[in-house]
């Protein structure tokens, strides 16, 4: 069996190497001439785990980043409104994660990709125009490219995934009417040397999570001698700052010492700012013909609960354990592109609303009464309720049903 992946993100390099594990031939496309995420990180949780588990790579993601314990919110000023303790059994399945760097986590894919390249290929400067999904139980599907040359190309394959990122063109023609939109913030983001944090209070083996008016931030530590954080406010779309660094630490003067130390520390060339756009809904459908998608394509979320990467790795895992395995073993295509669809959609939903209400309660909420109702009602909560209830969302294991 053939595959062909649109877009080497993490999304797809993790659908490759699962269908690789499965027995299948794959083909990568990515649109840019190298594989690289730059100047940021992440979180991986435990239902990224389990998909990098699946995946055979869990242990060098380990090796790769730092453990980290989340232990709860602090308001702008550094006061808790909620604390896990970091060494109780009770909340380790859920605030136990792995801080790392976006590059080292797509290396690690891309690696595993090409380990076998009788069976792999991964064609850079590629750029997938468009897909003729083909039917399950009867045509192939046909993709056609632009390669490095900027030659046409074309080649048929079983299955298809799509996992070229949020403005996907290819998904906007087998869905005419997927929209796009701004989510209303836009995101800092960068990579510091630990040693000008280490004196924050807020970068170690814990990571706490501050929010303030119309603003969240944080900061963890994803490897020996790095720290990420990132500061997500509101703010008009395609705003533009002459200074960047200046301007967030304009924002953040009034926050905690920690996040000023913090801010203190980043050198411009390093700090990088995006709009946040996400997919409202998600993608109608996961699936059109013999293709389905993957990643931000399907289900772009806010990232207030830190999991796009995640749902993305357990996509790619989803992919290779509902789809490769079971057509691999001689099991219907169109049942199992099917069966992707029925467990992958309302994931990407439950996930995405999950978000959207986190949002609500952080940077969504400006200055005054909101934040003093908001900060009051949390501290009332008791901290298992809370851990329950995200420990529902992350129990997950990659040939879930």
């Amino acid at each position: 069996m053939e595959a062909f992946v649109a877009g080497g993100g993490i999304a797809g390099l993790a659908a490759a190497v699962a269908l690789l594990r499965a027995g299948w031939r794959v083909t990568v496309a990515e649109r840019q001439p190298v594989l690289a995420e730059i100047g940021a990180g992440l979180a991986i949780s435990r239902n990224g785990l389990a998909a990098l588990t699946w995946l055979g790579l869990a242990d060098a993601v380990r090796a790769a980043g730092h453990p980290v314990a989340i232990t709860g919110q602090q308001d702008h000023r550094g006061r808790w409104l909620m604390r896990q303790p970091a060494d109780d059994p009770r909340f380790a399945a859920t605030n136990r994660v792995v801080g790392v760097h976006r590059a080292r986590l797509l290396s690690l894919l891309e690696q595993e990709v090409r380990r076998d390249p009788d069976r792999a290929a991964v064609l850079l400067g590629s750029t997938v125009i468009d897909v003729a999904p083909g039917d399950p139980d009867g045509a192939r599907a046909t993709v056609h490219w632009a390669d490095a040359a900027g030659e046409r190309q074309q080649a048929e394959a079983d299955l298809v995934v799509i996992a070229d990122g949020v403005g996907s063109k290819v998904r906007d023609r087998l869905l005419p009417g997927v929209e796009i939109a701004y989510s209303g913030k836009t995101c800092w983001r960068a990579v510091i040397n630990d040693a000008g944090a280490t004196g924050s209070g807020l970068v170690g083996d814990e990571f706490v999570q501050l929010w303030g008016p119309h603003t969240e931030f944080g900061a963890v530590r994803i490897g020996a001698g790095e720290v990420y954080w990132y500061g997500y406010f509101v703010a008009p779309a395609q705003t533009r700052f002459d200074d960047e660094l200046a301007a967030a630490q304009t924002h953040f003067a009034g926050w905690s010492p920690g996040v000023r130390e913090i801010i203190a520390a980043t050198e411009a060339g390093r700090l990088l700012r995006h709009d946040v756009i996400h997919l409202p809904g998600g993608a109608p459908s996961y699936r059109v013909g013999r293709a389905v998608l993957a990643g931000d394509a399907a289900h772009a979320l806010v990232p207030t609960m830190g999991q796009g990467a995640n749902l993305s790795l357990e996509d790619g895992a989803g992919v290779g354990a509902l789809i490769g395995v079971p057509v691999a073993a001689g099991g219907s295509l169109a049942a199992a592109i099917a069966a992707y669809d029925e467990v992958r959609r309302p994931r990407g939903r439950l996930i995405a609303r999950r978000s959207l209400q986190t949002g609500r309660l952080g940077a969504d909420l400006g200055r005054g009464l909101p934040q003093f109702l908001r900060n009051a009602v949390l501290r009332l909560i008791p901290t298992r309720l809370v851990v329950e209830a995200g420990a529902r969302v992350l129990d997950w294991s990659p040939d879930q049903t």
